[in-house]
């Protein structure tokens, strides 16, 4: 991935005119063309930051990890001393940010691993890493609230099953035009897992 002029306007104005090409319309149906038009840039300004559409793409998932990750770093449960009141808020804040109808419904690592990881190992990978992320950071906090308790909890399975709910309700939601779905699974999943704490 080239590394010119990496906090540039312009580079951001192509990787965010990207992401909301690719969020609503898939990463193949999306034209280099396309993102210059969207951008305001010319093909150019776009090949002097990324060698291909596919460098961009890989950009893009990090892009969007970083915007997701920064989003949830700065909400209210992040500072919680209580790794379980901490996991608990992370449900909450996702649920808001499914209800919130300024955010798109749809999640760039997830269209990507529908659209292009049965064909394209590279993407398939980045996409699993960033999942493992996600999966490892809602676990941990799991394992260390069951460890403070001293209770057995399947902190993994959690985490797991956390992003699969994540995942699949934007697919509902697409699916069925309900947003509300989002919220209402995981406020079940909340309730389940505050379930696996009462021992």
């Amino acid at each position: 991935m080239r590394i010119a002029d990496p906090d540039s306007p312009t580079k951001a104005r192509i990787l965010d005119a990207a992401m909301e090409l690719m969020l609503a319309e898939g990463f193949i149906a999306t034209s280099v063309d396309d993102i210059c038009r969207k951008a305001g840039v010319t093909k150019g300004s776009f090949f002097h930051f990324f060698a291909s559409k596919d460098e961009l793409g890989k950009a893009v998932v990090e892009h969007f990890h970083c915007a997701q990750q920064a989003r949830f770093s700065r909400a209210p449960f992040a500072s919680e001393r209580d790794p379980l009141r901490r996991a608990l808020g992370m449900l909450d804040a996702v649920a808001a940010a499914m209800a919130d109808p300024s955010l798109p419904k749809s999640c760039i690592i997830g269209n990507f691993s529908q659209e292009l990881a049965p064909t394209r190992a590279e993407f398939r990978a980045l996409c699993a890493g960033k999942f493992d992320h996600w999966i490892g950071g809602f676990s941990a906090d799991l394992a260390a609230a069951a460890q403070a308790r001293r209770m057995k909890v399947d902190a993994a399975g959690l985490g797991a099953l956390f992003v699969s709910i994540v995942q699949g309700s934007l697919i509902l939601i697409k699916a069925k035009g309900d947003p509300a779905l989002g919220a209402a699974n995981l406020a079940h999943f909340k309730r389940y897992v505050e379930a696996q704490f009462r021992g």
